[in-house]
């Protein structure tokens, strides 16, 4: 058997790659003395980081005070958006308010031209004259303008207001102690605080010397009583001396 060229012990090149080879493992080195790094570690020493202090240049003033202009330019417009705001939502609530006004006038306009129509319906009624369709059509037409928000007042019996009821005549009237309404000649109609026709109604007055005539009668009685008792002691001590 052939032998290669690496084994061939005639050839330089096999005695060469079959030579010994030394290592140097020592830590330290021998010529120099210092510690040898170990294999896969760079000796190289890293560089240190120095660390430099970076210098920030002062502000301007004028930048300064523009910044301080600008805010207070901020702070002023919010302030007026706030104001303009507020004028806003007056606004809103006054225009409402006065269209709740108009339509309350125009209702009472439109409702008050037909209260001598409900005149004439009520003095029906009262003569049992209101019947067949004239009966559901003025049911109908009150029940409208009480939907509307007309009220009718004024009763026998009601203290009596010069502010809604208008007095046709007073009339002298014992036992009471106030004016009031004993009579009603036209009843008084309002919507709301409005008042769209008084109430024609006689007034009864309070009688002034009623008062008096009760005091002077329950005198009289009081008088009378002693008087008798006076009597009937006077009776009783005549017997007795007897």
């Amino acid at each position: 058997m052939a032998l290669s060229d690496k084994n061939n012990p005639d050839t330089g090149d096999g005695d060469e790659n079959q030579g010994p080879v030394i290592r140097d493992n020592r830590k330290v080195d021998p010529e120099t003395g210092e510690v040898r790094a170990p294999k896969g570690e760079s000796t190289e020493e890293e560089p240190e980081v120095v660390e430099s202090e970076i210098e920030i240049p002062d502000t301007p003033e004028s930048v300064v005070t523009e910044a301080i202009n600008a805010d207070e330019r901020v702070i002023e417009l919010t302030n007026d958006i706030k104001r303009v705001q507020a004028e806003y939502a007056n606004y809103r609530k006054r225009v409402e308010r006065d269209r709740v006004a108009v339509r309350e006038a125009a209702t009472a306009q439109v409702v008050g031209e037909l209260l001598p129509v409900l005149d004439d319906i009520g003095r029906a009624r009262e003569h049992d004259e209101l019947n067949g369709g004239f009966k559901a059509v003025g049911e109908a037409l009150e029940a409208t303008a009480t939907k509307l928000g007309l009220e009718k007042y004024a009763e026998q019996g009601d203290e009596f207001d010069p502010n809604v009821h208008e007095a046709l005549t007073l009339v002298p009237v014992p036992n009471i102690s106030v004016q009031t309404v004993i009579e009603v000649f036209q009843p008084g109609y309002r919507m709301g605080e409005r008042v769209l026709r008084p109430a024609r109604v006689v007034v009864g007055e309070p009688m002034e010397g009623a008062a008096d005539d009760e005091s002077s009668d329950g005198s009289a009685d009081s008088s009378e009583a002693a008087e008798g008792a006076e009597t009937a002691g006077n009776g009783e001590s005549g017997e007795d001396k007897k």
